[in-house]
């Protein structure tokens, strides 16, 4: 595994694409509480400027979290291509009709009796601090057949396939 720290606009394509590609994460608040609160969230989007957007109730215990501590922790994981995400940050809420509608998602009416037009909808943006990945070069296939033939030829691998490192925004 090599390290490559990514910076700027860099870091904002690989924070977007591990957490795009892995769409739901563990969100979570309250980090000076054990056992941490974490929630799986999906993820409507990640911006051009790096932040993370999330469709939440504000009667959630996660929004009265949030209101009393921004700092939040999310954990991406998309095990099917070896990609890992964690993004430390702080999270924003957001009740205006503006916000709502930009990040508005269909598959929200699921948690909204109203869709986007129930008064508990509000947005979550989440601005990265601290960023750290890991991500396969090759891919999933390409680093399971190297699992396999060093299995049966007795090698150990070197992991030379995977990277990881800082994203800083």
């Amino acid at each position: 595994m090599s390290t490559e720290n990514l910076t700027n606009q860099d870091a904002i394509k690989k924070i977007k694409e591990l957490s795009e590609n892995a769409k739901i994460c563990m969100f979570c608040t309250e980090l000076d509480v054990v056992p941490i609160n974490s929630r799986p969230m999906t993820l409507q989007e990640t911006d051009n400027e790096g932040n993370l957007w999330f469709i939440s109730s504000d009667t959630s215990n996660k929004n009265f979290e949030i209101k009393d501590d921004r700092r939040v922790q999310l954990f991406f994981m998309n095990n099917g291509d070896y990609q890992y995400l964690s993004v430390y940050g702080d999270a924003t809420i957001y009740k205006d009709r503006s916000t709502i509608e930009d990040k508005w998602s269909p598959m929200a009416k699921a948690w909204f009796e109203d869709g986007k037009d129930d008064p508990t909808v509000s947005i979550i943006r989440v601005a990265p601090k601290q960023t750290y990945y890991w991500d396969t070069k090759a891919g999933k296939l390409v680093s399971l057949f190297n699992f396999v033939a060093n299995a049966v030829t007795g090698n150990t691998t070197d992991n030379s396939d995977g990277v990881e490192g800082n994203a800083t925004v």
